[in-house]
């Protein structure tokens, strides 16, 4: 369907014509037949084109019914696209090299460059995309010349399955220039199957005319025998990821019981919020000039938790309330965290991370005026958590 463009939309005219007007029959001038518009948008504004279409005006000349379009069109756009090249390459960067996602493209079009798409548009270009992104990096001529400085090759191979039951994406890369030669997604990883891939590797290693000096895996059973089979003589190391990941199953394991039993300390993090936001409410629902007044100035806020050191019972009622919570979305973020790997182990990110909630809470207690029977005067909830 083509889009509706509103009747005050300013756009930029851009006249094209055909650069070889000479017949390619008989060698006439051609003259212009018709004219032809087209709106699109671009990262400049949107753009009104006007193509002056030409033919031959020899009845008797056999290219007399072909007609011929401006060839700058397809400089500025694909034809029946209704975007041009740069909004094109814009949404392509910001899904593959910032993994944006098709929602914030759209809302950053929008917001920034003025440009309604849909979502069905967005996901069909970024289709297109990542179509013309493969087509380039398996080009035979580019691959020669990436590697025209390169003695030898070293060719990796994985698996990746998001998961379990779902098929697993193969990806086969070469690491002295860091690139992804090919994926291909198999439903099953028997010997046979892998064994397509590491013949398509060999096969590309000997058109761009490179030796394959090692391959690194995982060393599953179908890989070892595939390269034995495809690369005799070439070694097979095992990956020093995976390699790091085994010698490290034991503290992994360990530091996977620690977090079961820091969480299985912290526990009321969801009935503390739910009695803080019921207090909150009956708070806000007081007269204005019945809430409690601020008693000290605000601090800034402390660096390693991002929240402020100023004691609750210092703050007005609502505000109290927003550092309450505040401090159990910090601390239910910490319990979720389980990034890190062998090398900074998540249970030693977690206490690393709890010590400094519960550093900050201390200074809070600290600093409360009365001593800290009084930090429920004004009704906070007095539960707290065990750090």
């Amino acid at each position: 369907m083509a889009h509706h463009w509103p009747s005050e939309t300013a756009f930029t005219r851009v006249e094209l014509e055909v650069q070889d007007r000479v017949c390619p029959e008989c060698g006439r001038r051609m003259h212009v037949c018709a004219h032809r518009q087209r709106r699109l948008f671009t990262l400049q504004g949107p753009w009104q084109l006007l193509l002056r279409i030409v033919h031959c005006p020899e009845p008797t000349c056999a290219g007399h019914h072909r007609v011929f379009n401006p060839e700058g069109e397809l400089a500025i756009s694909q034809p029946w696209w209704g975007i041009g090249w740069d909004v094109f390459a814009w949404m392509g960067h910001r899904r593959l090299s910032r993994h944006w996602s098709v929602p914030q493209i759209r809302h950053e079009l929008r917001d920034s460059h003025g440009i309604e798409l849909s979502e069905d548009a967005i996901e069909k270009h970024l289709r297109r995309y990542q179509t013309m992104l493969a087509a380039r990096h398996q080009d035979l001529d580019r691959l020669r010349a990436a590697y025209a400085e390169t003695d030898a090759l070293v060719l990796t191979i994985d698996g990746l399955q998001p998961e379990k039951g779902h098929e697993t994406l193969y990806v086969v890369r070469e690491l002295a220039q860091k690139r992804v030669w090919f994926a291909e997604p198999l439903i099953c990883s028997t010997e046979a199957e892998v064994r397509k891939l590491l013949v398509r590797a060999r096969e590309l290693a000997e058109q761009i005319g490179k030796p394959v000096a090692c391959w690194m895996s995982d060393k599953q059973a179908a890989f070892v025998q595939g390269v034995a089979a495809e690369f005799p003589g070439v070694p097979h190391r095992y990956c020093q990821n995976h390699f790091l990941r085994d010698v490290a199953q034991p503290v992994l394991a360990q530091d996977s019981h620690a977090k079961v039993q820091m969480r299985s300390k912290i526990r009321g993090l969801r009935a503390i919020e739910r009695e803080v936001l019921q207090q909150k409410e009956a708070i806000l629902e007081q007269p204005l000039m019945e809430q409690p007044a601020l008693d000290v100035p605000p601090k800034s806020a402390d660096p390693t938790t991002g929240m402020s050191d100023v004691p609750a019972n210092c703050l007005p009622a609502p505000l109290a309330s927003d550092v309450v919570l505040d401090y159990c979305a910090a601390v239910r973020g910490i319990l979720n965290d389980d990034q890190g790997g062998p090398l900074h182990p998540p249970g030693l990110r977690m206490t690393d991370a709890l010590g400094q909630v519960q550093q900050s809470l201390q200074r809070n207690l600290e600093a409360k005026k009365g001593g800290a029977q009084s930090s429920n005067w004004r009704g906070w909830p007095s539960a707290s958590i065990g750090v």
